[in-house]
């Protein structure tokens, strides 16, 4: 009996979960999972997780202590929950999660080393290795450089918001783990600028892009992990069979298992040593004219923080009402 394509690309490309949802994520038991601050937030509203933010936000109240403000009690909480969720999905996979570091650091390097830190010694308290942890961070050049120091403490990080090779070259020469280039977002932009309805999928601009960074990785023998993220259809997902790692959404995780075709082998680390590719070494400068140079990277990545910043104040704002609905029922009880 033919083989749906799910089936089949778990046996060339480790399959993500790009999701919040913990239940999606038992349905379809992935390697991995990722989370960012846009589908923490989503997760935080479904009532089915009321009572892991309910839990955490009482256990940091608990932990700053009787004289705290709702603003230091949320701003506690705010840090914990996506270790929260992180546990709860370390608990049904056997490999690693993905936590971000708040978007709103995304162009200063001390403060995000910092928060990394602390993300992981939440895990490390827990019981949790750091092996089982990845550390999204945008890559601005201000994260990859923070991203280069922690790799160096054994601290493993996922670039995210990876849109120009220019970023992906600066993560394989700083001995990133692993970079999340966003095929998706790449199409949007593209569409927009072009005016153009559609791409097939082969010719689509995201996977061109991905298709780009793994020959170039492969070809010059990098470790970084090149895993493709945000995608909009499921040929772009079959036109990437083969790369390293692919984070896909529930709602195409589905769309996978549904259909029974071929799934040939589209990127093959086999095939890039006859491939005529120039190296480029990447400093500041470099990485700076290249990124001014590309006006799809340029946008994407501001607009994908500004984004992630916004989810990141839905978030905050949450918090304080649950906290203080929580106030009001102790005070009532």
């Amino acid at each position: 009996m033919p083989k749906n394509l799910l089936e089949q690309l778990r046996a060339v490309t480790v399959v993500v979960a790009d999701t919040g949802d913990i239940q999606s994520i038992g349905k379809f038991k992935p390697q991995d999972a990722t989370t960012n601050p846009s589908l923490i937030t989503a997760a935080a509203q479904m009532p089915e997780y009321q009572e892991i933010v309910d839990q955490t936000l009482l256990k940091a109240k608990k932990d700053a202590g009787a004289g705290a403000t709702q603003s230091e009690v949320v701003s506690l909480a705010f840090d914990r929950l996506a270790v929260s969720f992180g546990l709860k999905i370390l608990q049904i996979i056997p490999g690693r999660v993905s936590t971000e570091v708040d978007a709103r650091l995304s162009y200063d390097t001390e403060a995000t080393l910092a928060k990394a830190r602390d993300l992981i010694a939440q895990y490390k308290a827990a019981g949790i290795s750091p092996n089982r942890v990845l550390i999204k961070i945008a890559a601005t050049w201000e994260g990859i450089k923070a991203a280069e120091i922690l790799e160096k403490e054994g601290i493993h990080c996922n670039l995210t918001l990876l849109f120009g090779v220019h970023q992906a070259i600066a993560c394989a020469e700083a001995g990133i783990t692993l970079i999340s280039p966003f095929v998706g977002r790449i199409l949007d932009w593209y569409k927009k600028d072009t005016g153009r309805d559609n791409y097939p999928a082969a010719e689509d601009p995201g996977v061109l892009s991905v298709t780009k960074i793994y020959n170039y990785y492969k070809k010059f023998g990098y470790k970084t992990e090149v895993m493709g993220a945000s995608f909009r259809n499921i040929g772009e997902i079959t036109e990437l069979a083969g790369c390293d790692l692919l984070t896909i959404s529930p709602g195409l995780l589905t769309e996978l298992q549904n259909t029974v075709a071929e799934l040939p082998r589209k990127l093959d680390p086999a095939k890039v040593s006859d491939l005529s590719l120039e190296k480029i070494s990447v400093d500041k400068a470099t990485f700076d004219k290249m990124h001014a140079a590309d006006r799809m990277a340029s946008d994407k990545l501001s607009e994908g923080i500004d984004g992630f910043t916004k989810a990141l104040i839905a978030l905050e704002q949450l918090l304080a009402e649950r906290l203080a609905r929580l106030e009001s029922q102790k005070v009532t009880a």
